[in-house]
């Protein structure tokens, strides 16, 4: 039964902060993703060191080594760009995502560079949310119940910024829900692991969310900032500022709420 409850918390919470997220990122029209592209950077940045980071530098008795992971982290997602934009120059763009440049009037993607290397970011800490429902369910039943309603909430919003980075990649809406629900089923994959192998896995979560958090500092700093900048009107600056906050807040506002003690 451990292992069902285990099951039933990462799909159920997977499905259900996935549909939230797809909900209001289908409401958004095309014209709204470069502006709202701004939250998307304030809830990734907010996501790495309003959480992410303060969690495992708590949880760790090396932090020259988690800072080192990290750096790792950042170089590996740089080489995986230059891959992308390797494999993109060489096959002539032949890789186009399935939505037609109509349906993204007034932007320009980056031929899905930043959304893949969200998705595999995503994975990871997906991952290594998985393993830490199974420990909190085989410690206790009720302690398993309240962890995946907060990792639920928590997820909320950073499924909400990572589904505007994928429409701003230039991907479809339908293959944007499809990819953000692939990298779920990576919480499946890190609670079964941790459910017969917990000692191995769990030793390793730190190093494994320091290369989450570090995809979504390369993503926000290195792929969407720059984009921003070539929007220079005061207004549309004053909007982008107003947006990160929001996004950077909603974060805030989530983790206070229900990790009041940290």
């Amino acid at each position: 039964m451990v292992l069902v409850n285990i099951l039933i918390a990462c799909i159920a919470g997977s499905v259900l902060s996935l549909a939230i997220a797809a909900v209001v990122a289908f409401r958004v029209q095309a014209r709204w993703v470069p502006i709202l592209v701004s939250y998307a950077v304030g809830a990734l940045l907010g996501a790495v060191f309003l959480d992410l980071l303060p969690h495992v530098f708590a949880e760790t008795r090396d932090a020259g080594r988690i800072a080192a992971f990290i750096l790792f982290g950042i170089l590996a997602f740089f080489v995986l760009e230059k891959l992308l934009l390797w494999r993109h120059h060489h096959h002539g763009g032949e890789e186009v995502m399935d939505a037609p440049p109509a349906a993204h009037p007034g932007h320009a993607h980056d031929s899905g560079r930043s959304g893949w290397m969200i998705v595999i970011g995503d994975s990871f800490h997906n991952f290594t949310d998985g393993v830490i429902i199974a420990s909190a369910f085989i410690a206790d039943m009720r302690l398993g119940v309240v962890t995946s309603m907060a990792i639920i909430a928590h997820e909320i919003p950073q499924e909400i910024g990572d589904f505007l980075v994928l429409l701003h990649s230039g991907f479809g809406k339908r293959k944007a829900l499809a990819m953000n629900a692939l990298s779920g089923l990576a919480t499946v994959a890190g609670a079964l692991l941790a459910y017969f192998a917990l000692s191995a896995v769990a030793g390793w979560t730190p190093e494994i969310l320091a290369v989450a958090a570090a995809s979504m500092i390369y993503v926000a700093v290195a792929d969407l900032i720059p984009g921003l900048h070539k929007r220079t009107a005061i207004r549309e600056t004053l909007v982008q500022v107003a947006f990160i906050a929001l996004g950077i807040a909603s974060i805030w506002i989530v983790h206070a709420t229900l990790f009041p003690e940290r």
